[in-house]
């Protein structure tokens, strides 16, 4: 029944299935919302490594305005993450069947907000960034603190550098040639298989989000959010009808 697939995706009871099915599903998603953002705003607010280098950059060329626009990012980023971990943890406690239900739900909710008033909130600027994309950078680190935390840290959604970097250091070990026969102490080089295969879905979800959240924001505009948010509570949701 695709209910209890679903169903199995956030179930508390974690499998290393469930954890690459849903850690695929949420990567696509924020793919769609980094490019398909950066349409709508300028800006790409899954990328921190970017943002705090903009921030060091025109703190020493003097553009202070700027340097602060960026650091107001990076707190809604560390703040969608905070939250995210207050909920999770507050949910294991009060309702341990639904333990990851809140922060989808408000995942979902804040992009309905972005679907339908996106237009509005881009009118509307903190300082030299507009609201919209702070609300964008407050969901990426909702949704990647989220996802680390059901995977125990080993996937993370919304950028890639990390995944790129492991898939070359396994690629290495994968052509790595052990002709250390002598010394059998070095041990032998060998790749994980499994992680070469888990990053590179993650990186083709990603990338296959981003074409449809580009082409999303192109000929449709803000109201393309919506669907991103209706899989998010068909996700969140599904754990109620588990027994169905």
């Amino acid at each position: 029944m695709p209910i209890q697939y679903l169903a199995q995706l956030t179930s508390p009871k974690r499998t290393a299935q469930a954890n690459l099915h849903l850690g695929v599903t949420l990567a696509s998603i924020a793919g769609a919302l980094n490019a398909g953002g950066f349409l709508a705003v300028g800006q790409y607010t899954s990328h921190m490594t970017g943002i705090v280098s903009s921030a060091a950059d025109d703190l020493i060329l003097g553009r202070l305005i700027p340097a602060f626009a960026a650091t107001l990012m990076l707190c809604a980023f560390v703040l969608g993450s905070a939250s995210t971990a207050l909920m999770v943890n507050y949910a294991k406690r009060n309702t341990p069947q639904y333990i990851y239900t809140p922060v989808l739900l408000l995942e979902a909710s804040l992009l309905i907000v972005f679907g339908l008033v996106g237009t509005s909130l881009r009118q509307h600027e903190v300082i030299t960034v507009s609201f919209t994309a702070v609300l964008l950078c407050y969901v990426m680190g909702l949704q990647n603190a989220l996802i680390t935390k059901i995977s125990n840290a080993e996937i993370r959604t919304t950028h890639v550098t990390g995944l790129v970097t492991d898939v070359g250091i396994e690629l290495g070990k994968m052509i790595y040639w052990n002709r250390d026969k002598v010394n059998p102490s070095h041990g032998e080089v060998a790749a994980n298989r499994y992680k070469l295969r888990l990053h590179l879905m993650l990186i083709s979800a990603f990338f296959c989000g981003g074409l449809l959240g580009a082409a999303g924001f192109k000929y449709l505009g803000f109201i393309s959010t919506l669907p991103l948010a209706l899989a998010l509570v068909v996700l969140s949701i599904a754990p109620r009808f588990k027994s169905a």
